[in-house]
C-alpha cells in the first residue's frame, strides 16, 4: 500500500540526492496497482530500466495509462502498431503471474522486448493515447503522474521525461503529493486527474488524437546528443549509468529488498494462466467445499480435469499457506504428466514414487519430519500400484489426515486391491477426477467409489461432451463409421459359440448367467468380433482415402490386442496386429513416417514429441493412448479395436478433441463389425439384437455431436433395421443417463 512507503519529509526527489526520482518509481510500481502518466516524451526504454518495479507492478494485476505526445523512437511506434492488428494473439505471450521469469523479459530488450510492449498494449495492460496540440507546432510536454492503490493514491510532477535518459542522465527533479496529507495535495491530484481523463478519454478538444500511422519516427542519428531526444541514445549506453545510481545507499538497500520480494513471490504456488481459473473451475472448488470437501468431477476428457483439481488445491493454499498433497494415477505417463503440470502451479516441492521414479526412498525421512511438527510443503505423486503396496500405506497412513487426496482416472478405484486401501483411509479432503466414473460389469465397484468420495450421479461437478463442444472447449469433428463384415468361417464361427451360450442366457433378466464357462465362451466370441480379419482392407480404404484428401498426418489408429489367429503360438512381432496394421500403412503409401507407441517402446516422451512436431505422421497403440496422453495436435483417429468397454472408448475420443491453435476439425473413422443377423433362430437372435445394442451405445452419443450426424446415421440405419433398434431412442436414453 501506498502507505506503507517512507516518503522524504519534504516530498521531493533530486538526482544525485539520497531521494532519486527513480526511487520515487520503484516505490511508486511496488506500492500500487494503476499508474496514469501524462507525459511528453516516452519511451519502452523507461520500461526496461524500471523492470524490477514493473515486473513486481505487472504480476500483481497493475495497469498503465498513459496519454504523450507523437515523438516516439521507429521500435516504440512499430510496437504501438503491432498491438492494433488482428493477429496480436501469435505474438510472444506474457506470463504475468512469473515475476521472476517476468522481469527478465523486460530486461531484454531485444525484438522479443517489443513484441511484448505490443502484447501488453493489445491487451490493455499498458494503454497509450497519442495527441498533439489542435492547429500548433509545438508538442505536448507534460511531466506528470498518479500512483493508486484502490484505496489511495500519490501525485506526483517532474522536469524528468519518463525515458531512460530522463531517469537516469539528466539532472533531474520531482516533487511528490500524497492524496491522504492535506487538502491542497489532494486538489492538486484531482485537477491533474482530471486533464488526464479529459485527454484520455479523448475529450477534450484543445488537441488531436492521433494514430499510430501519425506518430513522428525520431533518427537517432540526426538528433543524436540532444537533452530532450533521449529516445535517440542508445540504451546501452545508458544502462551502463544505471550502476551509478547504486552508489545511492537507500536506493541500494530498496532494491534488495525488491529483490528478496520478487524472489519471494516467484516461490508462491500460483494459477499458470495470467487469466486465472475459468468460471466453472470456480465452480467447481464452491461445490467441492459445499460438499464437504468431497466429491467426484465427472468431466468429459479434454476440459481441464487436472487443471480444475489442482486449482482446489491452490485455492486451499490461499487459506493456510501451506500445500500438502497426494495425487493417485494409473500410469507412468500419467505420472509425468502430472509433475508438469503441478509444476506450472509452482508446487515446487514434489515426491514422485512408482514409475521409475524413486521417491519411496525419500518418502520415511519426510514423515518422519512431517509427524515431529517440521511440515515441510509437499506433492506426492504416486501410481495406484505403488500408493496401495504396504510399504507406502505403512509411511502415508501416520499423516495422511493433512494431505488433500486427487485420484485422476478415479474409477481405477474400483478395483479389489485398491478398495482395500480406501477402507482403511481417513484422508479428510477429497476430490476423485474421471470422464466416467461409473466402472462397467461392476456395481459394487462404482458404488464404493462413490461411498468414498461421498458423492453420487450427476456427482459435485459434472462437465459433459455436450456442453464442452457447445463452450468450444472440445474441437468439433466429423464421424465416420466403417461397417465391417465378418468372412463366411468367423460368422460360421460366431454363430457356434452364440448357440453354446444360449442355455447360459436368463431371457427374464436379459443377460447372461455367472459362470466361468459363459465368460471364456463371450471372451472367443468377443475376440472374433474384435480381430475381424476384413478390418485390415477397410483400414487400407480409409487410409487410401486420406492420402487423396492429403490428410495422413497427425494420425492416431487404435489396433487390436494380440496376434493374428493362425499364428497366435508365434513369438515373432511381425504376427502382433500393431505389425501387422504398421505394415499395411506402409503398402498404402511407403513414404509415410508411422511408429508404433506400445508398452515395449523405449522413448515414448521422444516419440510424443516427435508426433506432435510433425516428425512423424502416425501413430499405432494398442492401449497405451488411452488414459493420460495428451496430444492436442492430433487431428484423426482410425478406430480399428472396437472395444466393448465405453470407457476406453469414451478416453480415446477424448485424446482426438483436445483444442490446438492449428487444428479446425477432428476426423475419427470407427469400424464398426455387427454379425449377420439370424432371423430363423429368435432366442439367438435376441442376443444378437442385445450385442448390437451395446455397440451401437458405443457410438451413437458421439454420432449424435459430430458435424455430419445425418451421414453416419444413414450408414448406421442398416444395422438398425437389422435388428430392429431405433438410434434416435438410444441417443435420448444416453442424454437422459
Amino acid at each position: 500500500m501506498l502507505k506503507d512507503v517512507l516518503w522524504p519529509e519534504d516530498r521531493s526527489y533530486r538526482t544525485s540526492s539520497e531521494d532519486e526520482p527513480f526511487q520515487f518509481y520503484l516505490e511508486g510500481l511496488s506500492h500500487s496497482n494503476r499508474l496514469d502518466l501524462l507525459l511528453g516524451y516516452f519511451s519502452s526504454g523507461a520500461i526496461h530500466v524500471l523492470a524490477l518495479g514493473f515486473a513486481h507492478f505487472l504480476s500483481k494485476g497493475g495497469k498503465v495509462r498513459m496519454v504523450i505526445n507523437n515523438i516516439l523512437s521507429s521500435e516504440d511506434k512499430n510496437a504501438l502498431s503491432l498491438a492494433t492488428e488482428k493477429d496480436t494473439q501469435f505474438l510472444n505471450r506474457l506470463d504475468l503471474s512469473d515475476v521472476r521469469k517476468l522481469r527478465t523479459t523486460l530486461s531484454d530488450y531485444n525484438r522479443h522486448f517489443f513484441e511484448c510492449l505490443a502484447w501488453l498494449i493489445a491487451n490493455e495492460r499498458i494503454q497509450i493515447v497519442v495527441i498533439k496540440p489542435k492547429g500548433k507546432h509545438g508538442i505536448s510536454h507534460f511531466k506528470s503522474g498518479t500512483f493508486y492503490d484502490r484505496t489511495d493514491y500519490v501525485g506526483f510532477k517532474a522536469s524528468c521525461n519518463f525515458t531512460a535518459f530522463g531517469l537516469l542522465e539528466n539532472l533531474e527533479e520531482l516533487d511528490a503529493f500524497l492524496g491522504w496529507e492535506n487538502s491542497r495535495s489532494s486538489k492538486m491530484i484531482n485537477r491533474n486527474l482530471k486533464v488526464f481523463e479529459n485527454y484520455f478519454n479523448k475529450v477534450d478538444e484543445t488537441v488531436e488524437y492521433l494514430d499510430s500511422s501519425e506518430i513522428t519516427e525520431v533518427i537517432k542519428s540526426e538528433f543524436s546528443g540532444k537533452t530532450e531526444q533521449e529516445l535517440l541514445i542508445q540504451e546501452s549506453e545508458l544502462l551502463e549509468k544505471k550502476s551509478i545510481i547504486l552508489e545511492n545507499n537507500k536506493l541500494r538497500r530498496k532494491i534488495e529488498l525488491l529483490v528478496k520480494e520478487i524472489e519471494t513471490i516467484a516461490r508462491e504456488p500460483r494459477f499458470p494462466y495470467s487469466s486465472g481459473p475459468r468460471e466453472y473451475q470456480v465452480e467447481a472448488y464452491k461445490n467441492w467445499v459445499s460438499n464437504n470437501y468431497h466429491g467426484i468431477f465427472a468431466m468429459a476428457t479434454g476440459t481441464g480435469k487436472t487443471i480444475t483439481s489442482l486449482n482446489c488445491l491452490l485455492e486451499e493454499y490461499n487459506k493456510t499457506k501451506t500445500y500438502y498433497g497426494i495425487i493417485l494415477v494409473p500410469s507412468k505417463a500419467l505420472l509425468d504428466q502430472w509433475i508438469s503440470e503441478v509444476s506450472l502451479f509452482n508446487f515446487g516441492n514434489i515426491i514422485a514414487v512408482g514409475g521409475g521414479h524413486n521417491g519411496m526412498e525419500l518418502l520415511p525421512n519426510f514423515a518422519s519430519n512431517f509427524k515431529a511438527g517440521l511440515k515441510k510443503d509437499i506433492i506426492i505423486i504416486t501410481t495406484y500400484a505403488s500408493f496401495s503396496s504396504g510399504k507406502f500405506q505403512k509411511t502415508f497412513s501416520k499423516i495422511q489426515d493433512s494431505f488433500i487426496l486427487i485420484a485422476d482416472e478415479a474409477h481405477n478405484m474400483g478395483a479389489i486391491q485398491i478398495k482395500e486401501v480406501m477402507a482403511k483411509l481417513t484422508i479428510q479432503k477429497r476430490i476423485g477426477l474421471s470422464a466416467t466414473p461409473k466402472r462397467k460389469y461392476d456395481p459394487e465397484g462404482t458404488d464404493a467409489i462413490c461411498q468414498f468420495f461421498n458423492d453420487q450421479p450427476p456427482f459435485c461437478y459434472n462437465f459433459g461432451m455436450k456442453r464442452a463442444m457447445a463452450e468450444g472447449r472440445l474441437t468439433d469433428y466429423y464421424y465416420y463409421p466403417r461397417i465391417v463384415n465378418l468372412d463366411e468361417d468367423e460368422k460360421e464361427e460366431y454363430v457356434e459359440l452364440s448357440n453354446a451360450l444360449l442355455k447360459f442366457f436368463d431371457f427374464e433378466k436379459g443377460q447372461f448367467k455367472d459362470s466361468p464357462i459363459v465368460e471364456r465362451l463371450l471372451l472367443k466370441r468377443k475376440t472374433i468380433i474384435h480381430q475381424a480379419r476384413r478390418k485390415i482392407p477397410a483400414y487400407k480404404e480409409i487410409l487410401r482415402e486420406l492420402d487423396q484428401k492429403d490428410k495422413l498426418q497427425y494420425v492416431f489408429t487404435y489396433v487390436p490386442v494380440g496376434s493374428s489367429k493362425e499364428e497366435e503360438n508365434d513369438n515373432d512381432k511381425s504376427n502382433k496386429f500393431v505389425y501387422q496394421y504398421l505394415k499395411a500403412a506402409q503398402e498404402v503409401k511407403p513414404s509415410l513416417k508411422a511408429s508404433t507407441y506400445t508398452s515395449e517402446t523405449d522413448d515414448r516422451v521422444g516419440k510424443i514429441r516427435a508426433f506432435s512436431e510433425g516428425k512423424v505422421d502416425m501413430l499405432l497403440a494398442m492401449k497405451m493412448l488411452d488414459e493420460g496422453v495428451d496430444i492436442p495436435r492430433t487431428e484423426i483417429g482410425i478406430f480399428a479395436s472396437s472395444t466393448g468397454n465405453p470407457r476406453e472408448y469414451i478416453q480415446r475420443r477424448g485424446r482426438l478433441l483436445r483444442n490446438h491453435d492449428d487444428k479446425k476439425f477432428a476426423y475419427v473413422y470407427d469400424m464398426i463389425v455387427a454379425p449377420v443377423a439370424s432371423y430363423d433362430n429368435e432366442n439367438l437372435y435376441r442376443i444378437e439384437k442385445n450385442m448390437v445394442r451395446n455397440e451401437l451405445i458405443r457410438v451413437a452419443y458421439f454420432a449424435s455431436l459430430s458435424m455430419n450426424f445425418y451421414d453416419s446415421k444413414d450408414i448406421l440405419q442398416d444395422i438398425c433395421d437389422r435388428y430392429e433398434l431405433d438410434l434416435d431412442v438410444i441417443i435420448n436414453e444416453l442424454e437422459n443417463d
